[in-house]
């Protein structure tokens, strides 16, 4: 029962209304890692510099994280500055420096390539493409990709979704890569490129899941307080692929309540800033919430 991983490890620096970081531990392969271990057991394949320090190594290994696959390259570790103002779905960025995350090169170790579950993070899809082709049989490939990467290597992408089970994405993203303006028509246009289901994050609006077998409607858990959500994506993914594991079946009926998991992460990751919410988390909380979750949708027959 393990999940591999394969994204980005990074320092944030974020500002919102209600406060800021500066150089907090953050990047999608952490956020998705974190959220994943509580789950299921996590492998992690990404890249940092010299500069990282050995207190977030004890952290990601005291959630019980194998990080074999997390290269140390000489130079410093990638760099991301962002600001939020009160529409918290909107980040703006202000400096992004990829630094040793440019020449990343994923190298899975040998231990990591019978790895049934896999989860491609927002990366170049070449790269996302060479980790597939290291894997030797997977049960179930899920990827999220960016706008930067639908307009700048759309063909890259295309390749790499005919190998993806399961595509995250947002609205604009799905309406761009599809070139269609209705949701639905794009998330059904999108699955001809591949994936066989197609879940769109609509932020504090939840989540929408397309598949053959029909559309799923997910809320977002409405939040008191809401500090910064920097990695709620990837916390959602880390969730809903962490339950996937765990329970180790693909089926309509799993993939729901891995939705809601997902929700359930990400609803924890906006209440503080960086993972300081995901540190203390427990897994009572997370049981607990889900069942929230599951009131808040609950009505009955005429």
């Amino acid at each position: 029962m393990s999940l591999l991983v394969v994204g980005s490890v990074a320092f944030d620096s974020v500002e919102t209304p209600f406060g800021k970081v500066e150089d907090a531990l953050g990047g999608s392969a952490t956020y998705f890692s974190i959220a994943a271990s509580y789950f299921t057991d996590v492998q992690l394949v990404a890249v940092v510099g010299r500069d990282f320090p050995d207190k977030h190594i004890r952290f990601l290994k005291k959630r019980k994280i194998d990080i074999s696959g997390l290269q140390r390259a000489n130079g410093k570790t990638f760099r991301w500055k962002g600001k939020y103002d009160f529409d918290l779905n909107q980040a703006h960025t202000i400096d992004t420096r990829l630094n040793v995350f440019a020449s990343f090169n994923p190298e899975l170790p040998e231990t990591y390539r019978n790895t049934e579950y896999v989860f491609l993070a927002n990366i170049d899809p070449v790269l996302q493409l060479q980790v597939l082709r290291q894997v030797k049989n997977p049960k179930l490939v899920a990827c999220d990709t960016m706008n930067f990467w639908i307009e700048k290597k759309p063909r890259e992408l295309k390749e790499t979704l005919k190998y993806v089970d399961i595509l995250t994405i947002n609205e604009a993203e799905a309406r761009e890569l599809s070139k269609e303006s209705n949701l639905v028509k794009a998330a059904r246009r999108i699955m001809t490129f591949g994936p066989e289901v197609i879940i769109v994050k609509r932020g504090e609006y939840g989540a929408l899941m397309f598949s053959d077998s029909g559309i799923f409607s997910a809320p977002a858990y409405p939040i008191e307080s809401v500090f910064d959500p920097t990695g709620a994506g990837d916390s959602f993914a880390g969730g809903f692929m962490g339950h996937l594991s765990r329970v180790r079946g693909v089926n309509d009926r799993n993939i729901r309540q891995a939705i809601i998991f997902g929700s359930v992460m990400a609803s924890f990751d906006v209440e503080d800033f960086s993972l300081n919410r995901m540190k203390r988390l427990t897994a009572r909380e997370i049981e607990d919430r889900f069942k929230e979750f599951k009131r808040l949708t609950v009505f009955e027959d005429l």
